[in-house]
């Protein structure tokens, strides 16, 4: 077994990335406060192919040096806009049959290993801020939550480790 090089990776160039089919997933980050956790969501939503990125409330945007520092280019080839109403944008993105869904500890939430995509469906997921989560005023606009399953003591993941598994997850449901 020996280490890939850079150039045996197949990786795509920026102008392949923008050309190539997305997975039919959206990203929707609701005031995270981190710049290291947006430029990783950016890398994230990058590695799969994912369609969109909204940035909403106090959640910074690029260019910015601490989003570029673990985005590692990834605000360049992933599609993103800024919205001051997180309301807006799922409001928007239902109007365009997106099917929304709050990463979230709610009543009635859906453990991410039961969670069943349609094949056909677009998501949109909506990631909240890194103290207060989703606000109530988004989960009340979505069709449902995703919980990821948690036996430790902390029951919180980090806004980017959050996005790496349910993005992750979905993908993997959807392509294989």
């Amino acid at each position: 077994m020996r280490k890939l090089e850079n150039k045996e990776l197949e990786r795509k160039s920026v102008a392949d990335f923008k050309e190539a089919e997305k997975t039919p997933i959206t990203i929707i980050l609701d005031d995270i406060r981190s710049l290291h956790n947006i430029g990783s969501v950016f890398r994230t939503a990058d590695a799969f192919l994912i369609e969109k990125i909204y940035l909403c409330g106090i959640t910074a945007i690029p260019p910015h040096k601490e989003i570029h520092k673990t985005a590692l280019g990834a605000t360049e080839t992933v599609a993103w806009e800024y919205h001051k109403e997180v309301t807006h944008v799922i409001e928007n993105l239902k109007k365009d049959n997106f099917e929304v869904f709050a990463i979230e500890q709610v009543e009635n939430a859906v453990f991410l290993q039961d969670f069943a995509i349609e094949k056909r469906k677009k998501y949109a997921l909506v990631f909240g801020n890194e103290v207060y989560g989703v606000s109530q005023k988004a989960i009340e606009l979505c069709d449902g939550s995703i919980e990821i399953p948690q036996i430790g003591t902390k029951h919180s993941l980090n806004i980017s480790v959050s996005a790496g598994i349910v993005v992750w997850d979905l993908f993997q449901k959807m392509k294989f």
